[in-house]
């Protein structure tokens, strides 16, 4: 392996998912063969210019592709073509995005004023059970993308939470109904959504805010907090146009 086989990435744009088509593009091309190793992490990262932390993130991409495949206190070698589960973008795949998008966009409203009723009604065992929560989704976001399924399900345990902290019954069927269908049937997207445009401290803040508006009792700050958190994240589903859901 050759130093300079990869150029450094100035634009500002999401450099996990820069790195991790770079990666795929010099496969691809047979600069990279299948059983070769990759460069280690500190190569990348000189390569790439950037930190050690996010060439991680784009290799977990790839491992989660089956692009490539790490063997521990070895490195990550690139798979054989018959073992790799994501390819190209199919318009199924877009399908896909589509109804997760307008299942964020029917659950903002709803959310949003569940979260409003939560901060007024809320008890303190409600906030602490909230926390924990909060709590679970940094863990999972300091773990990197590979625990992005375990962080999923701390997030949507967290609303559901300010759900059930509403008083409102309606509000937790109504979330309740989303999960499942989600849960059923757009999992796998969702889960990849995580890894690829979901990740990293400033989404984790989005929730912050929500849950320091519940603290606070402040139901118009919880309202747009949760609002905005919904709104953001379906855009940031939108935008993607880089990896294809399996």
């Amino acid at each position: 392996m050759t130093a300079g086989l990869f150029e450094r990435i100035d634009r500002p744009r999401r450099l996990p998912d820069e790195i991790a088509r770079s990666i795929s593009e010099a496969i691809a091309s047979g600069q990279l063969k299948p059983g070769e190793r990759l460069p280690t992490e500190q190569s990348l990262s000189a390569q790439f210019g950037v930190a050690r932390t996010v060439v991680r993130e784009a290799v977990s991409l790839l491992k989660y592709d089956g692009i490539i495949d790490s063997k521990r206190g070895v490195g990550a070698f690139v798979s054989e073509p018959a073992a790799r589960s994501a390819f190209r973008i199919s318009a199924a795949c877009f399908e896909k995005r589509r109804q997760l998008i307008q299942l964020l966009e029917l659950r903002t409203g709803v959310q949003a004023e569940a979260s409003a009723l939560a901060a007024v009604a809320r008890s303190q065992r409600d906030l602490t059970r909230i926390a924990r929560y909060l709590a679970e989704m940094a863990d999972a976001t300091e773990e990197g993308p590979d625990y992005a399924a375990q962080r999923l399900d701390a997030e949507d345990a967290f609303y559901r939470a300010i759900a059930e902290s509403s008083g409102n019954t309606y509000y937790v069927e109504f979330v309740g109904m989303i999960e499942r269908n989600v849960s059923e049937n757009l999992r796998s997207v969702a889960i990849k959504n995580a890894m690829a445009s979901e990740w990293g401290r400033e989404v984790l803040e989005e929730h912050r805010v929500v849950y320091q508006a519940l603290d606070a009792g402040d139901a118009e700050r919880a309202r747009l907090a949760t609002r905005n958190h919904f709104e953001r994240a379906a855009q940031r589903l939108a935008n993607r146009a880089d990896i294809a859901d399996v």
